[in-house]
């Protein structure tokens, strides 16, 4: 068979083959990790905070920390600082003049700005460690229990949350380049394939045992799935190519240039920061209820409160929608395109270079954002037509959102990495009809 052929090939190459025993032995150090609970916390008392992450934005923490932030472990705060901090510095790459000047400068820019995100990372971990632990003597006391008391487990575990996460950093840094695959979001694609198998043994126990449909069912629901992962391929590798012309150079007696390229646009260039951005909104009146006297939900907070109702998901799929033009605006910059390509003696068959090449960019990102846009808000609710179906919530969110579109996304960047090791040692690749495409251009990393 092709695929014991493809792994055998894979085996014989010694340097891939260390690499994915490498990222196999730092994943495994990471799950080991979410599952060391902090001192002094009884993990028996830490049902009132795993049933808070059921839903809602904790959720998506919880689901991005791999359920470390539910068991209350030293990774319990998990990546989302660092993704954090790099969404603020690259707003302000686009706002302050100096970060500019610092992208400008190539590689010692860049290390500068990995420098400061990291300076950020730790003052974000700073102010979430004493958040995370007033809302886990919350949770605790629900469940009759009690956070050690005293500042100095208030300073300890902060320090220790702290930690944890740089150390999930590092990992990913390390997995990055010893291993195989972006470290960063493989770790985060480790966190949501933890959940899938006991989400979907529960889902098959659920139908097969509670009289909701049975086996046929069950496997409607794997066929509906398998057809949204592969709109979620679609949406992810979706690109507009717009043709580039070089103009010939000679050097010498030798002839450079003149052939003709692409630039790649990608039909979602935001990726899933507009998803988890509108759900950080749509968590303000969950909070604002649950921070109320009366934690009553009626009329205007009742239609925000249930994440399954038409008004939820009306709003939710607008604030994606105009969340993706935000980002795209931000992270894609035609004027820059124009310069460089100018710079270089490029230029579009057909449009003069300058102020027209920037003004042709623009429509054609506005043209191909649009659709992107929509079908991004269609996947991003499609959880929610799972539950009205009948499919319990945990594995509902395998169904779209950032869960999906992540999954979708990190493994096709592995896969590709993989197959560009074995065409460098003149193996097949591992599909027949061609080269598999990850998100090559794409500006969001996670």
């Amino acid at each position: 068979m092709r695929a014991v052929e493809t792994i055998k090939n894979i085996w014989k190459i010694e340097d891939l083959r260390n690499r994915i025993l490498t990222t196999l032995l730092l994943v495994a150090i990471y799950r080991f990790g979410t599952y060391v609970v902090l001192p002094g916390i009884d993990p028996k008392a830490l049902t009132a905070l795993q049933e808070q992450t059921r839903g809602g934005l904790l959720a998506l923490l919880d689901m991005f920390s791999g359920g470390a932030f539910s068991n209350a472990s030293i990774f319990a705060l998990g990546i989302m600082p660092y993704i954090s901090a790099s969404i603020v510095m690259q707003l302000l790459a686009i706002a302050v003049p100096s970060f500019q000047k610092l992208q400008r400068e190539g590689e010692s820019g860049r290390r500068k700005i990995n420098q400061w995100t990291r300076y950020l990372t730790i003052a974000i971990l700073l102010f979430q460690g004493p958040t995370y632990l007033v809302n886990l003597s919350v949770q605790l006391k629900a469940a009759g229990a009690a956070l050690p008391g005293g500042i100095w487990f208030t300073i300890s575990s902060t320090i220790i949350l702290a930690a944890g996460s740089m150390f999930i950093l590092w990992l990913g840094e390390r997995i990055t380049d010893k291993g195989v695959g972006n470290g960063i979001s493989f770790i985060i694609l480790v966190g949501i394939i933890a959940r899938l198998p006991h989400s979907l043994f529960q889902e098959f126990v659920s139908r097969t045992s509670e009289k909701t449909g049975g086996l046929v069912m069950f496997l409607f629901e794997m066929l509906f799935l398998l057809l949204v992962i592969a709109g979620a391929i679609l949406l992810v590798q979706g690109t507009r190519k717009v043709p580039v012309q070089y103009a010939k150079r000679i050097i010498g007696n030798k002839q450079y240039g003149g052939a003709r390229q692409y630039i790649p646009l990608k039909v979602n260039a935001a990726n899933v920061m507009p998803i988890i951005f509108a759900q950080a909104i749509m968590f303000i009146p969950i909070s604002i209820v649950g921070f109320s006297s009366t934690g009553e939900q009626s009329g205007f907070w009742a239609a925000f409160m249930d994440n399954t109702g038409f008004w939820y998901n009306f709003v939710f799929a607008v604030l994606i929608i105009l969340f993706t033009y935000f980002y795209t605006a931000i992270t894609i910059n035609p004027t820059q395109m124009s310069d460089d390509l100018k710079r270089n003696n490029g230029f579009i068959p057909g449009v003069k270079p300058g102020k027209n090449t920037k003004d042709y960019l623009d429509t054609i990102m506005d043209r191909i954002t649009l659709p992107g846009a929509f079908f991004l808000a269609l996947v991003a609710i499609m959880p929610a037509f799972a539950r009205i179906a009948g499919v319990s919530m945990e594995f509902s969110q395998f169904f779209g959102g950032t869960s999906l579109l992540i999954l979708v996304g990190v493994v096709l960047d592995t896969l590709q990495q993989v197959e560009s090791h074995l065409l460098m040692r003149h193996y097949d690749g591992l599909l027949k009809s061609g080269r598999i495409k990850g998100r090559t251009g794409s500006v969001a990393a996670y």
